[in-house]
Parts: structure tokens; C-alpha cells; sequence
């Protein structure tokens, strides 16, 4: 029996409200599996992984937007590649809910101009943040990114206290662990 599993994604964990959107447009779709996970595209995506490791011959695999599923063309097409190899259709919801046929010339075709206006929306948006950030520095008024880690310092000195290691400590307040030790080393030399 054909299974339709969907895949959610959002780069952080801010972006709560639109990982839970996600969720429900795949649940309301009819995806009886989700593979969820909050992950830039370009670090490593265990859980797409796992939803191309999971899908067998006849699934779809569903997903609300495409930039949610590639970060560029040539990662689209190893996707489908991956996907076709398997005999799984994809499904794209943005497209209008249409399967996309990647197996035929003309599927392939639109699907591959889609991925490359995305790509094109994607980079043209990076390159208008970075001049913006650019000259908001010019200008002195960029501070960049709050900084978490030591916005939890008390919270630190507790774990610690209580016998917890920089690892656990990382772990409980989700900040990395050499965060932890340089919070800490620079709250004990003051």
C-alpha cells in the first residue's frame, strides 16, 4: 500500500510557527509519516535521510514548499535521482498539490526550472542581506547576533554546582559546549 510521507524543515529553532504550519498542511494532506527536523540545508540532514531510507516503491514523498527539500538544483536532482532509483513520486505542495512526474522529460524540465528560480531567489536574497548588513556596520548600527550562551551564565553556575559537565550543561540549555567553557572561564577571571 502507497504511503505518503511528508517532509518538514526549518532552518532554526526561532521558526517555530512555520515548522508547525508545515506539519499540519503535510498531516492535513494524508502524510501518515513525518520526518521533522530543525537544520540549516547546508549542514548534514539526518532526517531527510531517514525519509529517503524509509520511502519504498509506489510512496510519495511530500513536501510543502521545495526550498524545504533542497538547497539547490543539484541537490534537488540527487534527490530525485534518489527517489526515482526507488520508485517513489514526489510531491511538491506549492506546486498546486500536483504530483510532479519527475520520470517523464517534461516533469524533469519544470521541476529543474523551478529548483533554479528558487536557487536565483535564494542567492539574490543572501546577497541583498550581506549589502545591507554591510552598511549597517558602515553606518555603526549593526550589533550582530545577541549572544545567548552568556545570557544563561546563572543557569550555568547551578549545573555546574550541581556536578553536571560541560557536555550535559551544553545539552540541557542548548548552546554548544565550547560556549560553556568560554562562558564560564570568562565569568571566573572576572
Amino acid at each position: 500500500m502507497a504511503v505518503l510521507v511528508g517532509y518538514c524543515r526549518t532552518s532554526t529553532t526561532e521558526q517555530v510557527a512555520g515548522f508547525e504550519a508545515q506539519e499540519r498542511t503535510l498531516l492535513a494532506t494524508g502524510c501518515t509519516r513525518l520526518f521533522r527536523e530543525m537544520v540549516s540545508s547546508v549542514a548534514a540532514r539526518a532526517e531527510l535521510d531517514a525519509a529517503l531510507d524509509f520511502v519504498r516503491d509506489g510512496d510519495a514523498l511530500v513536501v510543502t514548499r521545495l526550498d524545504r527539500l533542497a538547497r539547490s538544483t543539484t541537490d534537488l536532482l540527487g534527490i530525485v535521482a534518489t527517489l526515482e532509483r526507488k520508485g517513489v513520486s514526489l510531491r511538491i505542495l506549492d506546486f498546486g498539490g500536483a504530483d510532479v512526474d519527475t520520470i517523464s522529460p517534461t516533469g524533469r524540465m519544470l521541476l529543474t526550472m523551478f529548483a533554479a528560480v528558487a536557487e536565483f531567489e535564494r542567492t539574490t536574497m543572501l546577497d541583498r542581506q550581506r549589502a545591507g548588513i554591510a552598511k549597517a556596520k558602515a553606518d555603526g548600527r549593526y550589533r550582530g547576533r545577541a549572544p545567548t550562551a552568556r545570557a544563561k551564565l546563572a543557569q550555568m553556575r547551578d549545573l555546574r554546582a550541581a556536578g553536571l559537565g560541560a557536555s550535559e550543561i551544553a545539552e540541557k540549555l542548548n548552546v554548544g559546549r565550547a560556549s560553556v567553557y568560554r562562558v564560564l572561564a570568562s565569568a571566573d577571571s572576572v
